[in-house]
């Protein structure tokens, strides 16, 4: 994987930086995993705006992506790696040798030909999906199941990962990429390897357009506001706007959102970091 300056001929590619996409072998999706996705606009039901700035985008359609990995003891052969306008990371086709055809998130180093499995007495092989209870200590993991059967919910997005640490009973520990260290029961499926497309982070879009092409309307800075628009608004001139706080007063910047009293916290070793 790579990233490619250009040479701007235009304004809007002076700063431009882009995904060279040197893992992607196609650009044809497959059909029979394609769902159509609606927009909101940032509307809910009663046609009312309830977030901000989201409209407009490139039109898109859902791949249906397996994050389970319940098809145990099957192996599937990778048919290639696609873009998915739906994630950062980037996607992998892959076929059972029963013909089925399923959607799996890439890791990184996947390569078209290669054969993936999920089970309990799998290799711990890049690809490969099994519990944690299989899975030897200090390995690199990725789309990590938070409670048995539920599909990965965590390290799913570019060039994330997160490392099993130990084993204790029912619960494996692992460090998870916010730097967060938490106990998950050990029937919990995971992933070997890091998510693919490690270099999304050092994209740069080079103009606002492209923020348009995603969907995301121009935001407005709330110390330009007045007060009746925002807490932060307001003042005699170039004003600070006082401390950091969402439009519904909710402060930011290292206000602790989470709970105190939250069933889950019993599963938290150590907090992520500020």
């Amino acid at each position: 994987m790579s990233v490619r300056k250009l040479k701007p001929i235009t304004p809007g590619q002076r700063f431009k930086v882009v995904n060279g996409f040197d893992a992607i072998t196609t650009d044809k999706p497959e059909k029979s995993l394609l769902a159509p996705l609606k927009r909101t606009g940032g509307r809910n039901s009663q046609g009312k705006m309830t977030t901000r700035h989201r409209g407009g985008g490139h039109k898109r359609r859902y791949r249906i992506i397996d994050f389970k990995r319940e098809k145990h003891d099957v192996k599937a052969e990778v048919k290639s790696i696609q873009y998915d306008p739906n994630r950062s990371a980037f996607i992998a086709l892959v076929e059972y040798k029963d013909g089925e055809k399923r959607y799996i998130i890439a890791q990184n180093g996947l390569q078209v030909g290669q054969e993936v499995v999920s089970g309990n007495k799998v290799a711990p092989e890049i690809g490969n999906a099994m519990p944690l209870s299989d899975i030897p200590l200090g390995t690199i993991i990725s789309c990590i199941e938070l409670r048995p059967g539920q599909g990965a919910v965590l390290a799913r997005s570019a060039g994330t990962f997160a490392q099993l640490m130990a084993r204790e009973g029912k619960y494996a520990t692992i460090k998870l990429p916010s730097g967060e260290t938490r106990m998950i029961l050990v029937k919990c499926l995971a992933t070997i390897g890091a998510v693919s497309n490690s270099d999304h982070q050092l994209v740069v879009s080079g103009k606002a357009g492209r923020s348009r092409w995603l969907g995301r309307r121009p935001r407005t800075r709330p110390v330009a506001m007045n007060p009746v628009d925002h807490p932060m608004g307001g003042g005699e001139g170039r004003a600070s706007g006082g401390h950091p706080r969402s439009k519904n007063g909710i402060p930011a910047k290292g206000y602790r959102t989470r709970s105190r009293t939250k069933d889950s916290n019993r599963y938290i070793i150590e907090r992520r970091k500020k």
